[in-house]
């Protein structure tokens, strides 16, 4: 699908929206009422499409944006990344914070389709790679990850980079209590009870917690 293609298809399947936690940021997002919200299983792979994780905002990257608009010294001045960013809230927050740059990275066409959007949508920029970043020499000062340990297999490949990161960045991990998160190396520094939705959670609350990752 092409570029412009992605754009359009992200604009018709989400709605223009605020989140209660962080509403200083507008984002293209899934509800009751847009076309992506009903979407089964087979009418993705109709469209050889991954699940639409970028049309929702969720917990983790919501609790590392509202740390950052609370706390813009955090990020102000340094080179950022927004790993795995889904719909790039963290790396937009960081952006209106005044980071020197952002990056944010995904592997969904559709999801760098919706950050550059979403950028846009609040007049910050934001650059969305199109390669896999796994793997690359760190070129950050300061490195978000919202919710990204959600799987074994994603868990596993994702941290010994990370940790390679952490030698020479400041790693951040947003954990809102999924299973896989690593059980050493990570130093906890803010909480916060976000609120979420049954349709993508077990509850109407999650509790996130921001780590300092270490190597």
């Amino acid at each position: 699908m092409p570029a412009c293609d992605n754009a359009n298809f992200v604009q018709t399947q989400t709605a223009l929206g605020r989140m209660s936690f962080v509403p200083e940021i507008a984002l293209h997002l899934a509800s009751a009422v847009t076309p992506i919200w009903q979407a089964t299983e087979v009418w993705l792979a109709e469209r050889d499409m991954d699940p639409p994780f970028w049309a929702f905002a969720w917990p983790g990257g919501q609790a590392l944006a509202r740390y950052v608009l609370d706390n813009p010294a955090s990020v102000a001045g340094r080179r950022v990344l927004d790993f795995a960013a889904g719909c790039g809230i963290a790396g937009i927050a960081c952006a209106l914070a005044c980071a020197a740059s952002v990056e944010a990275a995904e592997i969904d066409r559709l999801a760098r389709a919706a950050i550059a959007l979403n950028a846009a949508a609040n007049g910050v920029s934001v650059a969305v790679p199109d390669a896999n970043i796994v793997g690359a020499d760190c070129r950050w000062d300061v490195i978000l990850c919202g919710d990204v340990c959600y799987e074994a297999p994603m868990t596993a490949h994702i941290m010994p980079w990370l940790r390679r990161m952490a030698r020479e960045a400041t790693v951040w991990v947003a954990d809102p209590g999924r299973a896989y998160l690593p059980s050493h190396g990570l130093s906890a520094f803010a909480s916060y009870r976000v609120p979420t939705t049954l349709e993508l959670e077990d509850r109407t609350e999650r509790i996130v917690t921001l780590y300092r990752l270490g190597f």
